[in-house]
């Protein structure tokens, strides 16, 4: 796919603390720390938006960065995410019913 969908997985553990997401794979307790940029497309993937309006909209927006550099990174970060069942991917959007919800960022201290 050249420039997906993208939703999170709805049976991961999910937070951000201090701006960064925090993920648990409950399978194997495996544990995942996205750095900003990262967090940025994980928190955007919401089943209704493809990978290049979450890098126009948001990556080029908030970091700076060509939109083709971030893009190539992105589509990247996605394909290693989906790869790990982390992320789902489609040519369509999903079903909003079946998708999971934006989580709550975790005050500091």
């Amino acid at each position: 796919m050249n420039d997906p969908y993208i939703a999170r997985n709805t049976r991961l553990g999910a937070c951000t603390l201090g701006g960064e997401a925090i993920i648990v794979t409950p399978a194997d307790s495996h544990l995942y720390s996205l750095n900003s940029v990262a967090t940025c497309i994980w928190e955007a993937a919401n089943g209704q938006s493809r990978v290049s309006q979450i890098v126009e909209e948001r990556i080029c927006a908030e970091f700076d960065v060509d939109h083709e550099t971030a893009l190539s990174d992105a589509l990247a970060f996605v394909a290693d995410f989906s790869g790990k069942g982390l992320l789902m991917t489609a040519e369509q959007p999903f079903d909003p019913a079946h998708v999971a919800q934006p989580f709550p960022e975790t005050p500091n201290g």
